[in-house]
């Protein structure tokens, strides 16, 4: 389990740490692309960078994210495993480059790209990621969502209603959630990172409450069936992201008392809060006083 969470979080680290001229120079050669079968249409490919949600059927290809640019021709010929049918929409969960590399690619191969409208918004332009102090250049006109949507869009494919909405100021101000009603399967993008400490994007306007608020919506609608694709991590179910929102929401009260008691990041550091959650959750690319200080800087705001 350690280094499957290692593994799928790697590609996060590329697309925060490194500028897009970086990412280009990394060794995509030996990245492999894994598939694995959620439902009876749908399917998770995992590789480097987010979770890649696929569904197939007599309608198309219906793909949600698509990871990054030099993986894009690994990514279809995992795909055309599972389907010979036309890749026919990419939904991009946020607009992070580790979710949307591949657009460019796919876009230009006649793909239809669709997300929220602040995904478009932030893709036309340059912008920082501060908690790394990494700026992401504006992408090319291919790689833009064409279709946009501000609260909600349905699509109806492969014999299913797919359920596209968005969830203000959580992971980024961009996200959406995918819920394939007939099959019972969600897409969580990154507001759910299985079994690591999530990285919350202040600088895209991301909030821990946005992260609790969005993830307790999806746990109300989904049921102990229902198999969760989070945006990082191994495929999940509604126990364990049951579990994932109890910690966020201790780890919440546990640093907003201490900021109420006027101590700073360091000596919250320094207590140690998130010591009984750190065996299952500091397993990621996140350390525990990382995870601390992301919470201490959104709630200061706050307090």
């Amino acid at each position: 389990m350690r280094f499957r969470r290692l593994s799928s979080c790697l590609g996060f680290i590329v697309a925060t740490v490194l500028t897009a001229p970086a990412i280009y120079a990394q060794d995509f050669d030996k990245v492999q692309i894994t598939s694995e079968q959620v439902s009876e249409h749908i399917y998770m490919l995992q590789g480097q960078g987010g979770n890649i949600g696929v569904s197939v059927g007599e309608d198309g290809i219906f793909l949600i994210d698509d990871q990054f640019a030099p993986l894009t021709e690994k990514i279809r010929a995992s795909i055309s495993k599972i389907s010979d049918r036309k890749i026919r929409f990419v939904i991009n969960t946020h607009w992070h480059f580790d979710h949307v590399g591949g657009n460019e690619n796919f876009g230009g191969a006649g793909t239809v790209i669709v997300a929220h409208e602040n995904v478009r918004r932030r893709m036309s332009t340059d912008q920082m990621i501060e908690f790394f102090n990494k700026t992401v250049p504006a992408a090319p006109k291919n790689a833009l969502p064409v279709i946009t949507f501000t609260r909600d869009i349905n699509f109806h494919l492969n014999g299913d209603e797919a359920h596209i909405y968005h969830v203000p100021n959580a992971h980024t101000d961009g996200d959406a959630v995918v819920f394939f009603k007939k099959e019972n399967v969600i897409h969580t993008g990154d507001i759910y990172f299985s079994g690591f400490y999530p990285f919350i994007d202040m600088s895209s306007d991301g909030s821990v409450e946005g992260v609790i608020e969005a993830a307790k919506h999806m746990l109300s609608i989904i049921d102990d069936d229902t198999k969760v694709i989070p945006g990082h991590g191994p495929l999940s179910n509604r126990a364990e992201f049951a579990l994932y929102v109890e910690m966020l929401e201790a780890m919440r009260d546990r640093v907003s008392a201490y900021i109420s008691d006027g101590k700073t990041l360091k000596e919250i550091q320094d207590l140690a809060p998130s010591k009984d959650f750190d065996s299952e959750w500091a397993d990621g690319f996140l350390s525990a006083n990382q995870f601390v200080q992301i919470l201490y800087e959104d709630l200061s705001r706050k307090n």
